[in-house]
């Protein structure tokens, strides 16, 4: 049975496709979902796609991936990136690999944007490279995973 991983969005990511598309592009977000269960099913994985306006659950869905033993979790947590600690600290809890993603490169927009509390609880983070950071987000994920089990 495959491996289980969690790719979780945040606030305003269910707007993709017309949000901004100079900066977010044209790319919906189910066609994020079907590009990630499309490369989780490539590496042998199977990914949970779930997208919330809401920081409380998204916080339920990490400690849900603790519960269901989730093998690991890829998140753009959007605009809560750089203001939840309670995502920073749901993340540092469960203990569970973990991928931060962002579509736009947020280092070359505002300023507000160039911290993050989520990356300090994932072992990576991409940015800048669209909808397809999350196809490298779950295939370097997915060897963490491979390269834990094996040790």
């Amino acid at each position: 049975m495959p491996q289980t991983i969690y790719v979780l969005n945040g606030p305003n990511l269910n707007l993709l496709g017309t949000r901004e598309p100079a900066i977010y592009g044209h790319a919906t977000l189910a066609d994020v979902e079907r590009l990630c269960a499309e490369t989780a099913s490539s590496v042998g994985v199977t990914a949970v796609c779930r997208q919330s306006n809401h920081e409380g659950q998204l916080i339920d869905w990490i400690h849900e991936a603790r519960d269901k033993q989730v093998s690991g979790i890829v998140i753009n947590a959007g605009a809560y990136t750089h203001t939840s600690i309670a995502l920073h600290d749901a993340l540092v809890g469960v203990q569970i690999p973990t991928v931060e993603v962002h579509v736009s490169n947020v280092f070359a927009r505002e300023d507000f944007r160039h911290h993050s509390f989520i990356a300090k609880a994932a072992f990576a983070s991409l940015c800048g490279f669209g909808i397809d950071g999350y196809r490298l987000a779950i295939t370097g994920l997915a060897a963490k995973i491979s390269a834990s089990s094996k040790s």
